[in-house]
């Protein structure tokens, strides 16, 4: 019999972690999980800190990860998970969808997005699909990404605009970089990564990091590699 790589890959065991603060929450995906055939469950854990303490060494092929945990947020947590396991992939399980929320997790490297209403054998085929090289997301956040790209298609002119050192800044915001981590980066002061980004935002006509990064990567040319992130 000749498997193909796809083939092998669907019958592969799946390693998955959780990072979800609700106890009752945590207990019925892990439970889930452990019950379904290819899938083990690594770690589950009740904040960012502790996953990423813990995660580095167990390897996860997908993690969940709820966006409002105690202390550090999911989004960045994901942005700190992809830097040590740039391999894993993460699933946002959260309540929020609003674009801000939405895109500040994709451009943190988040491959898929599903909100906490979402039924459980589907929350199981989606950590399968993203395992598998997909991008799950619920139906009205796939929505919300496609109403968001079409009313913000920039113009090349838009891209043209901004000044060599406006278009670093911009990069290194689209790979999730913090402020601070931009002006160490850049040599730069503080207070003056802030404003090239208020010029940006000036420029590209938006009001938040996470509208500048979604036109940044649906300017031609400057898509978003998820291997820089």
């Amino acid at each position: 019999m000749i498997c193909d790589d796809a083939n092998l890959r669907s019958m592969a065991m799946i390693d998955v972690g959780i990072i979800e603060d609700d106890a009752p929450a945590r207990k019925m995906l892990s439970d889930w999980i452990l019950q379904t055939e290819n899938f083990r469950c690594v770690g589950v854990y009740g904040n960012a800190e502790m996953a990423l303490k813990h995660l580095p060494s167990v390897k996860p092929n997908v993690v969940l990860v709820d966006i409002n945990l105690p202390e550090m947020n999911g989004t960045e947590c994901v942005r700190r998970l992809k830097h040590l396991l740039p391999m894993a992939q993460c699933v946002m399980l959260t309540v929020y969808e609003d674009s801000n929320h939405i895109f500040e997790a994709l451009a943190a490297g988040a491959s898929g997005y599903l909100l906490k209403d979402t039924p459980l054998d589907e929350v199981l085929a989606a950590i399968e699909n993203v395992f598998n090289g997909g991008a799950p997301m619920s139906s009205n956040i796939a929505r919300k990404v496609v109403q968001f790209f079409q009313l913000s298609q920039p113009g090349a002119s838009e891209d043209e605009q901004l000044s060599p050192r406006e278009s670093e800044v911009l990069d290194l915001l689209a790979r999730g970089y913090l402020y601070k981590e931009i002006a160490d980066s850049l040599g730069i002061k503080l207070r003056t990564v802030n404003t090239y980004v208020y010029r940006i935002y000036e420029k590209l006509h938006v009001r938040s990091r996470s509208q500048a990064v979604a036109k940044y990567a649906i300017i031609p040319g400057r898509a978003l590699d998820r291997r820089t992130q």
